[in-house]
């Protein structure tokens, strides 16, 4: 079909109010050859999330994302790839000092509800021309409500994922893999990450970084994730005021002994609201340091560990749990979280994020892993009741569909259990 028929086409659902599908392959048996080239064809009044899936390929693109409520899928983590070179600092001197589109993905200002789905965005620079400099994979100023799911994210230099909406960015990264050099997850206002993976390869500064100088509430969360990196890799910084709560997170061996800190630099500033570093649950491979002992207790309202979500980290004002659409082609978000403890064994609700044209969701359910098939049902929760005390259970959900089923992965809770084992 002719691209400008299918534009079109486009903007009459969109018009009507019906929600948009289309499909880029690189060889032409799509909508589209280019990621880009979908982007364009995104009507600029639309309703509901637009959906591009991305079939599997090394798509050789700079991105463009200048309207909301769009989720780029890929067929699969691995075989989709969004890699693009750009060194920050040669975008900036060809572009007359101009910071827009030095990036792999360039997320606009006022645009929101952007979802990046199984995929991997690589900024490649450092590895063709060994500098390892500022190469952003991912980056937005003014740009709320973004979130990465199931999404691996390199860049060969600093500030891999750049999301720096000052006074309102929301952030919800899940299952994610994060990899660069200095501050390479560098997030301004209030982010939420879960159950992911980082790897610093920069041992003078640090893995993580924030920016929450605009609001005192603002947060940087991470939640049962792992970090690992070079040998004597630092856990993070901040230049301005910020604020980390790191919770049920393990360090390798191989992370330094050195506190979240600030580097002595000439931007640096005094931290108005003093030292707001929090951890809670959390241990290092070959033994722990003390700075990273438990004190929630310090934090502002002493929270309790099973309050720290992601609609707690956003006070409200968003909770991608509930909210998220249902894009990505297997079952995800878990509730209880992933690795739960402390659950209620008298009766627990299972809730899930369905996937992609879902008409069925399987619920495998019991204390040995793999679990066995328990029920089948039409809805996205599923209750369990009379639980044992003190027991693992794990969990999987898969995805019922037309054209067969989708098998998610297995995730785990137990039952009144005071830390996670």
């Amino acid at each position: 079909m002719p691209a400008a028929v299918l534009v079109m086409i486009l903007a009459l659902q969109a018009a009507m109010g019906q929600e948009i599908w289309f499909t880029v392959d690189q060889q032409g048996k799509a909508d589209f050859k280019t990621v880009q080239a979908a982007l364009e064809a995104v009507p600029a009044e639309h309703t509901g999330h637009v959906t591009i899936l991305i079939r599997n390929g090394t798509y050789e693109e700079k991105l463009f994302i200048t309207r909301s409520s769009i989720a780029l899928v890929g067929e699969s983590r691995e075989g989709t790839r969004i890699v693009f070179p750009q060194l920050r600092s040669e975008w900036v001197q060809s572009h007359n000092g101009n910071d827009w589109g030095s990036a792999v993905i360039n997320i606009g200002n006022n645009v929101s509800d952007i979802v990046l789905g199984n995929l991997t965005v690589y900024n490649n620079y450092g590895s063709l021309h060994g500098n390892h400099d500022h190469q952003f994979a991912i980056r937005g100023f003014k740009a709320t409500r973004i979130s990465l799911l199931y999404c691996t994210v390199i860049a060969d230099g600093g500030d891999t994922v750049s999301l720096w909406d000052s006074t309102g960015g929301m952030y919800y990264h899940a299952f994610c893999s994060f990899e660069g050099w200095v501050d390479y997850i560098c997030p301004r206002g209030w982010c939420y990450v879960t159950d992911s993976k980082f790897f610093g390869r920069n041992k003078p500064s640090a893995s993580i970084w924030h920016d929450g100088s605009q609001n005192k509430s603002q947060k940087f969360v991470i939640r049962n994730s792992f970090f690992d990196g070079v040998e004597g890799f630092p856990l993070g910084r901040h230049h301005r005021d910020a604020q980390f709560y790191v919770v049920d997170c393990t360090f390798s061996h191989n992370m330094a002994d050195r506190p979240i800190h600030s580097p002595k630099s000439p931007n640096t500033v005094p931290w108005i609201w003093g030292t707001r570093h929090y951890f809670y649950n959390c241990t290092r491979d070959g033994g722990n340091y003390q700075w990273f002992s438990d004190n929630l207790e310090r934090a502002d309202g002493s929270p309790d560990e099973s309050q720290i979500t992601a609609a707690w980290t956003f006070e409200g004002k968003w909770d991608p749990e509930k909210s998220l659409p249902s894009v990505l082609p297997f079952a995800a978000v878990p509730q209880p979280r992933n690795d739960a403890y402390r659950v209620p064994e008298e009766s627990v609700i299972l809730r899930w994020l369905p996937g992609r044209n879902a008409e069925r969701s399987k619920v495998l359910f019991g204390t040995g892993n793999p679990p066995g098939e328990l029920a089948e049902t039409a809805e996205s929760n599923f209750t369990i009741r009379s639980l044992k005390s003190g027991t693992d259970y794990y969990w999987r959900i898969d995805t019922v569909t037309k054209g067969g089923t989708i098998p998610g992965s297995v995730w785990k809770f137990r039952t009144n259990q005071e830390k996670g084992g």
